[in-house]
């Protein structure tokens, strides 16, 4: 069974920088693309940033542009989402999901809580 297991997050205050980590326990790691979201009280899990298997192409959404990085260690298994520049409006949890041909996988998620 492919778990996705995540670490980081935690209490950053606005400005601040933390780094998410989701390890893949599938051994086709790099075939996946991989997907961080979020999700705020009282609202719908949104897709923040995404990176592609292999090649690695990436894609931000508009809000974090600029602030947050996505990257992979494909032989480490593991992606990674480096934020900065931080604000009130990152407070979610987050969650990494991994998107292969057939099956998705989702991560616990992890909290991240930015104060002002």
């Amino acid at each position: 069974e492919v778990q996705l297991v995540q670490s980081g997050g935690g209490l950053v205050q606005a400005g601040g920088s933390l780094r998410l980590s989701c390890v893949v326990t599938e051994s086709t790691f790099a075939a996946y693309n991989i997907g961080w979201f979020h999700q705020a009280p009282g609202k719908e899990r949104q897709g923040v940033v995404r990176i592609s298997s292999s090649v690695g192409a990436t894609y931000y959404g508009e809000a974090v542009k600029g602030r947050f990085t996505i990257s992979r260690d494909n032989a480490e298994n593991t992606v990674y989402l480096q934020m900065n520049f931080q604000t009130v409006e990152d407070t979610a949890v987050y969650y990494c999901k991994a998107v292969g041909r057939t099956y998705n996988y989702w991560g616990q998620g992890t909290q991240l809580t930015v104060s002002s």
